[in-house]
């Protein structure tokens, strides 16, 4: 690919993304999507419009349809008219929800529709690599596509859950898409990197109207949107077939899954629901240590970074030493959960409302009501 169609893509995802948000501000205020405080919520600020996924929706289609223009690669429009597809139906959903709020279950039917649709597009854990031999192995159909399906819901729901403060979830989400497209690049994977490039410029041209203090809440129109669009990225990366690579995308996707998984954990181990609400999410657990919104989701971009660098640097790695690479990987993020109290059941003396002052969400984010 051309790098001035890879800016091209971007820049214009960016700009419409930027252009798009006051409007968008405006459009919720009017049909009511908004955000209010109430007793689950860190924010104490008034009415905060949701939404803002929509502006971030326009930014990347704007980006596909002149990569679309562009770009000539077999087969690119049909799998672009199909991740298309499967995110309207997330936007819609996320928008519904957003406005009249969802039932779980009915947003979880909702992310299985989009996510088949994208697999049956060709998005799909279809090759898998043998460790031990090198050797490329064809998925069966009856594991390429649950597999597949549970993987893009997976993602979807852990960039959901992270979206707990101003600019978090579209920050770490453009670090994560940032860092996938350069893995798409990497293994030639053209398609995942046109999806990544207008992901990227869209979250960067919205990034500014998010960032603490925020002017506008993605919703879950913005936080599922996000978490799908890295979700197939991921599956483009992992086709570079190499050793471990499906390790790669995991790396990359670290504070997002890492979160997800403790909180399932976390509420199995109290005897809650998955799908129960807790003030316990790694982000609040950095905001109690930080004190401030900003801090926390800066620390949070950090540590996103560094797992990010670390999935490019270990794409390169093959043999034993990849082993030896991941464990000690494995182990300073044992430390480093450990450090913020990640395993614990509670937060003594969380930060009370009074004290923070600003802040996106309710526990599970402001887009995240009753995830």
């Amino acid at each position: 690919m051309d790098p001035l169609h890879a800016i091209m893509i971007a820049a214009v995802a960016a700009s419409l993304a930027a252009l798009s948000t006051p409007l968008v501000i405006r459009f919720a205020h009017w049909v009511g999507a908004v955000d209010r405080p109430n007793e689950r919520k860190v924010s104490t600020r008034g009415a905060m419009p949701l939404l803002g996924g929509l502006a971030v929706a326009i930014g990347c289609t704007g980006g596909l349809v002149v990569a679309a223009q562009v770009v000539e690669l077999p087969g690119l429009s049909r799998s672009l008219i199909g991740f298309c597809a499967g995110a309207l139906v997330l936007v819609l959903a996320g928008a519904w929800d957003d406005r009249f709020e969802m039932r779980p279950v009915v947003k979880l039917v909702f992310q299985i529709l989009a996510a088949a649709i994208v697999v049956e597009a060709g998005y799909r854990v279809d090759l898998f690599s043998n460790f031990m031999t090198g050797e490329t192995i064809a998925v069966p159909l009856w594991i390429m596509w649950p597999v597949s399906i549970i993987w893009i819901v997976g993602v979807t729901n852990a960039m959901n859950l992270i979206d707990g403060l101003d600019g978090l979830s579209s920050g770490v989400g453009a670090i994560i898409a940032g860092t996938l497209t350069v893995i798409c690049w990497q293994a030639g994977q053209w398609g995942g990197v046109v999806i990544g490039l207008a992901l990227l410029g869209s979250l960067i041209g919205y990034l500014p109207f998010n960032f603490p203090p925020a002017r506008i809440f993605l919703g879950d129109t913005g936080s599922l949107l996000i978490g799908f669009g890295l979700s197939v990225l991921a599956l483009e990366g992992y086709r570079k077939t190499a050793l471990l690579a499906f390790i790669v995308p995991l790396l990359a996707l670290a504070v997002p899954l890492l979160d997800t998984a403790l909180s399932i954990l976390r509420r199995l181990r109290s005897g809650k629901g998955v799908f129960s609400a807790d003030r316990l999410h790694m982000h609040h657990r950095l905001l109690h240590r930080e004190g401030s919104h900003r801090s926390a989701v800066l620390m949070l971009y950090f540590l996103t970074t560094c797992f990010c660098m670390i999935a490019l640097s270990f794409s390169r790695i093959e043999g034993w030493v990849s082993f030896v690479y991941l464990a000690a990987v494995i182990g300073v993020t044992y430390r480093l959960l450990r450090n913020i109290d990640a395993f614990s059941l509670y937060i003594e003396d969380v930060p009370s409302r009074e004290k923070v002052s600003t802040g996106e969400s309710t526990e599970e984010g402001a887009s995240t009501r009753g995830d």
